[in-house]
């Protein structure tokens, strides 16, 4: 392997430090992105244009034109004479297809012979699924590469759009953000509302997990005792949690034929910010009557991991060594090796071997 490409997969597997790429990036929510509207998201450090044309037409680019690096989101969209839609700058009037490719530089005059095909700003795959926008984050340093598999697909988006959105940057690198979000022994410390657990409450569990594409679940079982806000449902409801590279967590919960899923997304600003984005969905008639708590109690616990994050930084900016404790840190242990592997397996250009192992673990909480 190169130099440079080593490097790059030791940055890419490194806890704390660089991203994931060859990858599906959550980015937005469809709705978000309305017909004739440029948008500016950074991911990965990078700042990514997402647009939906007049005709619905959905795509990504960089977000920098090429001449004096105006940003093109601050543009508008131009309609040649082809009847193709064009984004425009707004410093020089450079426009641009969804594919990257120059179409006009106005201030060209009729005899100077400019190519101005050879001009290109970088073009990401993007996909729209079940309501989601994703981006396809390629590891070639040009930016090129198709993606060769489709975007993540969910159960349980059930009952028209989304009953909750909830969006949140955390000050820390995706992979403390990751190891965070799964980590199942915090919640009596950090999570303690009268309607969910008290710190007093914790006994011992034990929860059975299998692999799961590109990531691991706790498989289908009923929640914990000590877990009130599942009483809401009634009745018996079940429950599975899956979490799947680069940042995707979700929760199944089954009541009878009734379904509720908490989707949270992960999204890379840069090597020290994470976007969340929390979203559910649900065909329960307790998002008819108890939307507003349920949204109050969702919004609590975003900004709890929030408070937490901001505290854990203060010891994190020394670069202490960290410590991985037995069952308890297994699945934070699980991503770290489904990290390297993807690298791997992207790189030798084979199948991924998943780490994660059938596994029963067990953890006081």
């Amino acid at each position: 392997m190169p130099d440079g490409e080593a490097k790059s997969a030791r940055s890419e597997t490194r806890f704390g430090q660089g991203f994931l790429t060859d990858i599906w990036y959550f980015a937005a929510l469809a709705s978000d992105l309305r017909p004739g509207r440029l948008a500016r998201y950074e991911m990965l450090g990078q700042p990514v244009l997402l647009g939906r044309s007049k005709a619905g037409r959905l795509f990504a680019l960089r977000d920098i034109c090429p001449h004096r690096a105006a940003p093109l989101s601050a543009g508008r969209f131009h309609r040649e004479a082809s009847g193709a839609e064009t984004v425009e700058c707004p410093y020089h009037g450079w426009r641009f297809a969804a594919d990257g490719a120059c179409a006009a530089i106005p201030s060209l005059v009729e005899d100077q012979a400019f190519e101005i095909d050879r001009i290109r700003v970088r073009r990401y795959p993007v996909a729209e699924s079940q309501g989601l926008v994703f981006v396809w984050v390629a590891g070639d340093a040009r930016g090129e590469g198709e993606p060769d598999q489709p975007p993540p697909a969910f159960p349980g988006v059930v009952g028209g759009g989304p009953k909750l959105v909830d969006r949140m940057e955390f000050d820390a690198h995706i992979d403390h953000a990751v190891v965070g979000l799964m980590d199942p022994a915090h919640g009596p410390y950090v999570h303690q509302q009268w309607w969910w657990r008290s710190k007093a409450s914790q006994h011992e569990k034990a929860k059975r997990f299998e692999p799961r594409e590109a990531g691991f679940a706790m498989v289908r079982h009923e929640p914990s005792r000590n877990s009130r806000a599942y009483a809401i449902l009634g009745g018996e409801p079940l429950t599975e949690i899956t979490f799947r590279l680069p940042g995707l967590r979700w929760e199944h919960v089954t009541v009878g034929r009734r379904q509720v899923l908490s989707l949270t997304c992960l999204t890379p600003i840069d090597e020290k910010r994470t976007r969340i984005t929390q979203i559910v969905w649900s065909d329960h008639p307790a998002f008819l009557f108890l939307k507003p708590f349920i949204a109050a109690g969702a919004r609590a616990f975003l900004r709890q991991d929030g408070e937490m994050v901001h505290l854990q930084n203060q010891g994190l900016k020394y670069d202490p060594p960290l410590m991985w404790v037995d069952d308890a840190d297994r699945q934070a242990k699980w991503y770290q090796q489904l990290k390297r592997e993807w690298t791997a397996s992207r790189r030798e250009r084979r199948a991924l071997v998943n780490p994660a192992e059938p596994a029963t673990l067990r953890w006081r909480s």
